[in-house]
């Protein structure tokens, strides 16, 4: 469960420094504490984990293509970039993902 909340914790920190860029202080505040809902042993804690997540690797994804199309325009290379940010786009996924298990259903069945 260690690694699932992690995971989790890893994927909204990114998020938050990637709010931190744009200087949106609001959104990094709510992205550094989000981990904390973890505390809550509701039942609902984790459904609302991943809508969280998921709405996270939807920004990623269309950061991810105004970047690449940025780049493409600018005739720069846009591969590294788009890796980079596919990758934080699966690991939000995954995040999520792994917030639907068996162990933590157990642990927030409250």
């Amino acid at each position: 469960m260690v690694l699932r909340i992690s995971l989790y914790t890893a994927a909204a920190l990114l998020l938050g420094a990637h709010f931190l860029r744009a200087a949106n202080l609001v959104a990094v505040a709510l992205c550094a504490a989000a981990p904390l809902i973890f505390l809550w042993k509701r039942r609902w804690v984790p459904i609302v984990l991943q809508v969280l997540a998921y709405g996270a690797a939807e920004i990623w994804v269309v950061t991810a293509l105004h970047l690449v199309n940025q780049r493409i325009s600018e005739g720069r290379d846009w591969t590294t970039s788009a890796v980079i940010l596919g990758a934080v786009v699966l690991l939000t996924v995954l995040a999520g993902l792994l917030l639907n298990s068996r162990v933590i259903r157990n642990h927030y069945s409250h």
